[in-house]
This record gives C-alpha cells, structure tokens and sequence, in this order.
C-alpha cells in the first residue's frame, strides 16, 4: 500500500486490516478498548485534489459518491468508479448557486439538500442528481451561529437531514428541538422537548445547550444528538413521542465533563452578544441497523444500539488518528469519513 498526502493508494493485491482492538491508555492511565478502523478505500488523491475542504461524503444507490465542499462554495459528484468527477452546484447568492453553505445532505432517489446563507438569510435548496434547482424556501429571521468549530457552523442548518421528501432541522428556538419542513418550506411539525440546562435565565446560552443533530434511523423513528454542554441524546419514534435518554459516557470523557464551564465568553452578533460555545460533539450518523455513531471533540466515536446501550468505542486512523467532521452509511454497510474522503469497513473484527 503505498502512502499518497491526505489519501491512501490501496494496492488491489495487499489485503487491508479493516478493524483491530487495541487497548489505549488515558490520562488517568485507565486501559480502554478501542476498536482502530483503518480505510478500505478512498476517493483518489487526483480527484480529491480538487476539493478545498469537503465536509459532506455521501453515496448514492447507483455508487456515485457526491462530495460538498464547503470552502469551495460546490458540491461534486464522483462516478461509481472513482475515475471521474464533475461539478454540479457552483458558487454565487442567486437560485441553483450556493453562497456562504453550512449544510448538506443525500437522499436515497439522489436528490440533495443545500443549506447556504446569501445575504445572511438561511436558504434551503434541493437538487436534483444533475445538480439542478427543483425546490427551495428561506427561512425567517437571520442566520445564527452558536455552536462552532473553528470557521464551521454546527447548529441551525448545518444539522438538516433530508428524507427525499421532509427535511429535518433543529430549531430550539421555537421550543422544540427539530422542525420537519415540506419541500416548499411549510413547518409540518416540531418534536422534542428542550432539556434541562441550568441556564434558562441566559435564553442564548439555554438555545446553544439545546442545538443538535436530527437524525432519521432507517430503522424507525428519529434520533436527537445534543452537540454541546454535557452529552447525551434521544430516540423518538416516528411519530414522534419520546422513548428514551441516554447520556454519552466513557473514560475518555470523565475530564471533559467535569470541566465543563459554568460560564461561557460571548462575542458580539450583529446588535447582540451572543454565547460563544464550543462542542461537546462533532458529527454523528445512523447505520443500517439502526445503531447510533456519535463523534466527540475528542477522537474517539462511541457506537450505540438500537436500545440505546453503548457497544463499541472506535477510532478512525489511516496516516493518524482521524477526528470525523461528517460519517454516512452507504447501503452496502460501509462507513464515509471526512476529512480525507475515506471508505472503511465498520465491521468488528
């Protein structure tokens, strides 16, 4: 297997270790056993080379992968045999141009979902499998940012999740935690109480703690990942009632969680100071079976059940240890990571 920069070049001859336990050791020098996945494949370096900084890697049911690259205003798609690529949405603020994107999603009949922000109004777009514009709405009010790593935006509409035909977004500040919209931007229903945070008397600070991911299991029912303050999520079935909590725990995150702040800095938005809140959570995805991937901060992603009960700790390493800024599931099973636009098998050893 030979080592290309940012890819790995997987020789068709060389059999690849998909999955190996290791014991890691904390800080507290407690043993923890993590389950290392190591890239069955990747988009070639040729091709990735194109792309400033993907931050979406999804693939549709006939195996073209598409690709949304955030800094570069576009999104592409990767034919099934990964030995082309082409351009479908392009930059610029009008109709079927994206400007300022934040949010990006695939749907099974190849349709895809573009949250931008031209003018600093949330915009959502849906295109077609050729990258034309078929539907699109914008939503009321300005664009928020609360939640962030770096220049990236997790909350709001960064979060959408499309079914092909409803989109999910989280939305706690209309007192619930996601909003299922039409195609053409009707609010067909919200589901999910806000938790407890302990900060109701700051509504800024209560709304980022209540920010998450809105996931749909393709299973049944939905799941509701929070991204910052102390981790945990829920299941909801699909009509949306409550059936169960789970908080995110592990080892890894003892010394995160205790020193999780009582106060948090602010920065100035436009006519107001607004909490500037880092996450506890990075990205997370459903597999086939139903089963819950949630990425930290830190590099580790615990695996959860359909019950809710945690099965795995896994970290992502090809040159190095991986901190995923997105996972999807293609149907066959295998697992897509960014960054680096890597294949792996999420198979146990």
């Amino acid at each position: 297997m030979a080592r290309i920069p940012g890819l790995l070049r997987l020789a068709a001859a060389a059999p690849v270790l998909a999955s190996a336990a290791v014991a890691l050791s904390t800080s507290a020098g407690a043993a923890l056993n993590v389950d290392v996945l190591r890239p069955v494949g990747a988009i070639p370096s040729h091709i990735a080379g194109r792309f400033e900084e993907p931050l979406g890697f999804q693939q549709a049911s006939d195996g073209s992968s598409y690709v949304f690259d955030r800094r570069g205003h576009s999104v592409f798609v990767v034919n099934s045999g990964r030995t082309g690529v082409r351009r479908l949405v392009e930059i610029g603020q009008e109709m079927g141009r994206i400007i300022q994107p934040r949010g990006f999603d695939l749907a099974a009949n190849g349709e895809f979902v573009i949250a931008d922000v031209p003018r600093g109004q949330e915009r959502i777009q849906i295109f077609d499998d050729g990258g034309v514009r078929v539907a699109g709405f914008f939503l009321p009010g300005r664009a928020r940012s609360s939640v962030t790593i770096g220049n990236i935006v997790l909350n709001g509409i960064a979060s959408l999740q499309y079914t092909g035909t409803t989109i999910l977004i989280s939305h706690p500040e209309i007192g619930a935690l996601f909003t299922e919209y039409s195609r053409s931007g009707y609010a067909l229903r919200s589901i999910g109480q806000l938790r407890e945070t302990g900060h109701e008397q700051d509504r800024q600070l209560h709304l980022a703690m209540n920010a998450g991911l809105p996931l749909v299991d393709p299973t049944g029912g939905y799941y509701y990942v929070f991204l910052a303050g102390r981790p945990m999520f829920r299941k909801y079935d699909s009509t949306g009632t409550l059936l169960f909590e789970r908080h995110v725990e592990g080892r890894e995150l003892d010394d995160f969680v205790t020193a999780l702040p009582t106060s948090w800095p602010t920065r100035s938005a436009e006519d107001r100071e607004v909490p500037y809140v880092a996450p506890t959570v990075r990205t997370a995805a459903v597999d086939t079976r139903g089963q819950l991937w949630v990425s930290l901060t830190m590099p580790y992603t615990y695996v959860y059940d359909a019950h809710g009960d945690k099965v795995r700790t896994v970290q992502f390493s090809s040159t190095g240890v991986i901190s995923p800024t997105s996972l999807s599931f293609t149907r066959a099973g295998r697992l897509l990571v960014t960054p680096g636009l890597y294949e792996f098998d999420p198979g146990r050893p």
